[in-house]
């Protein structure tokens, strides 16, 4: 053991750990207790201490750090948007495109979605809709035919009586379309062959709708026929098709020598469409209307025979 000299300050101890707190001065005694060991600090590199966080296209917290647990994230300076809209936080960066919205995600997306679920429910029933009409709608000709040579098909004779002498050059008409048919026939009644002019006329016409239902147009020309001329009475009668108008008109008064009569037995059968009509002027009887047959009498004339006319029009094998 080796003596130190007078007056000489006394040497250190050696320690195992770095004190807490540095020496006193010369000569001053330490602490009474030695301060623990602090950990020391691991040095920042400085890509983790100056290097902002870079942007993510991920809006929401990283599942894999709990909340309260590391240190917090750099705020990023203010960014100046492109079309000079400020974005909050600096995101996205300038020059970073953004990630695309996820289909269905977001206002638009759903609202497209809902579009286009829209647009198919809609060509559903549109095409639902044209299946069903085209049933309902398929045309309801009761086994009718039009014919080319109508006159041939027509019965009068409960007019041969009144006007014997036949018509040698009856008029026929006809028409053929995918949407219509048409037949028509108008013949000149005489009383005898030694008449210079026609003493009555007339017709019968016959038409079958197969495309559109002539139902509405056919009720609302014939129910309400007498709002166009004064003269004209109308009557609903039975008997006939679905529904059946007559129509008669006497200007005549007495034995007058002006006037006419006519009466029209307007029949409707599904789709299919008839008129047989007729005509007479008192100036063709010698100016003596006494001598034109009473509009009553004409009309079950025309009720006969428009009986018999309907039948003769239906197909052999019809309905």
């Amino acid at each position: 053991m080796t003596e130190r000299p007078e007056g000489a300050p006394a040497q250190p101890q050696p320690q195992d750990q770095p004190s807490a707190t540095p020496p006193g001065p010369p000569g001053q005694p330490g602490p009474a207790h030695p301060a623990q060991p602090q950990p020391v600090a691991q040095p920042q590199t400085p890509t983790q201490a100056q290097l902002p966080a870079s942007p993510s296209a991920y809006p929401y917290p990283n599942p894999q750090s709990p909340a309260g647990f590391g240190p917090p994230a750099a705020s990023l300076p203010t960014q100046h948007h492109p079309y000079g809209q400020p974005q909050p936080g600096g995101y996205p960066p300038v020059g970073y495109p953004t990630a695309p919205a996820a289909p269905g995600s977001g206002g638009a997306g759903r609202a497209v979605l809902w579009a286009v679920l829209g647009a198919v429910l809609a060509s559903a029933a549109w095409a639902g809709g044209v299946f069903l009409l085209g049933r309902d709608d398929e045309a309801d000709l009761r086994g009718y035919e039009a014919k080319s040579e109508l006159c041939r098909e027509v019965e009068h004779s409960s007019f041969d009586d009144e006007y014997p002498e036949e018509d040698s050059s009856p008029v026929n008409q006809s028409l053929e379309h995918e949407a219509l048919d048409q037949s028509y026939c108008s013949l000149s009644l005489k009383k005898s062959s030694t008449s210079t002019l026609s003493d009555a006329y007339f017709s019968v016409e016959l038409e079958l709708h197969k495309k559109t239902d002539p139902g509405p147009e056919f009720t609302a020309r014939w129910a309400e026929y007498d709002q166009r001329y004064d003269d004209y009475e109308v009557e609903r009668v039975s008997g006939f098709g679905d529904e059946a108008y007559l129509v008669t008109e006497d200007t005549t008064s007495g034995g007058d020598s002006s006037g006419s009569r006519s009466a029209t037995l307007a029949v409707r059968d599904g789709w299919v469409t008839y008129e047989m009509s007729w005509s007479a002027y008192a100036s063709s009887y010698d100016d003596d209307a006494a001598s034109l047959p009473e509009v009553a009498e004409v009309t079950d004339w025309l009720k006969t025979d428009t009986t018999a006319t309907l039948e003769n029009l239906k197909e052999i094998d019809g309905v």
